[in-house]
């Protein structure tokens, strides 16, 4: 399951490498080389390993590449290759930052409070990964209260991109991630609880919510099939967006 070393190394730029992915492998060359052969210096390393021995040489003396680096901190948190408490926990977070948030250009994730997701539940969102969080605009009238993680903020944002959310705007996003389809149904349904908290609209006088949303019309129909497949109530779309039932609501938790 996502993230994996590979999709987390390709979320890195490198000026060398077009694709990261194979830096992080020659880092994990020269590191099998040097240990095979202690007393080779980086010109015999670059050498056998056909690398200049420039590259070699800050990797012989403790240096390690950015992608390396990312992959270690996804890898001690628990978010490289989830098992199931963590990756329930990620797709959860998934469902925050889609619905509720957002991916800054540093990587960094924050996910906005909102009339039925307050505080304590982004906190535990977070929590569940295993960060706590800052708060940043609560006293300011012009922008919304958002929460971002304390630590590891950059590698958790880029675990979060490769397991589908984008960087930046999100109204380019044509499909849910493949990663919420692959997760167990229980997943799936916690996914659109936490989605539909976030996005669903609030009337006074009925029970019924709507989504509306600037992406493409193949996002809304997946959101849609992932909607109605975790109720038995009625949910409908249309180019503007999806009706979910006051049956479907209350079937969510939301009276």
């Amino acid at each position: 399951m996502e993230p994996t070393a590979r999709s987390i190394a390709r979320t890195y730029s490198d000026r060398v490498y077009p694709d990261p992915w194979q830096k992080v492998e020659d880092y994990q060359r020269v590191q099998a080389y040097a240990a095979e052969h202690p007393n080779a210096g980086r010109t015999a390393v670059g050498t056998a390993l056909e690398l200049p021995a420039g590259r070699v040489r800050p990797w012989l003396n403790g240096g390690r590449p950015d992608p390396v680096r990312g992959i270690e901190t996804a890898s001690a948190n628990g978010w490289l290759d989830p098992e199931c408490d963590m990756a329930g926990a990620l797709v959860k977070l998934l469902a925050h930052v889609l619905a509720g948030g957002s991916i800054n250009e540093t990587f960094v994730p924050a996910i906005t409070i909102g009339r039925r997701v307050d505080r304590e539940a982004i906190e535990a969102a977070f929590a569940a990964v295993g960060v706590d969080t800052h708060c940043r605009h609560a006293n300011s009238d012009g922008r919304a209260t958002e929460l971002y993680p304390a630590t590891d903020a950059s590698v958790l944002g880029r675990c979060l991109v490769a397991m589908g959310a984008p960087q930046g705007a999100k109204t380019a996003l044509d499909a849910v991630p493949a990663v919420v389809w692959e997760s167990p149904k229980s997943i799936r349904r916690r996914f659109v609880e936490v989605y539909v908290a976030h996005r669903g609209l609030h009337f006074e006088t009925k029970a019924t919510t709507r989504i509306q949303e600037e992406r493409p019309k193949s996002y809304i129909v997946d959101l849609h099939k992932l909607i109605s497949e975790s109720v038995s109530s009625h949910v409908s779309y249309g180019e503007r967006g999806i009706t979910i039932s006051a049956n479907a609501a209350r079937e969510l938790g939301f009276a």
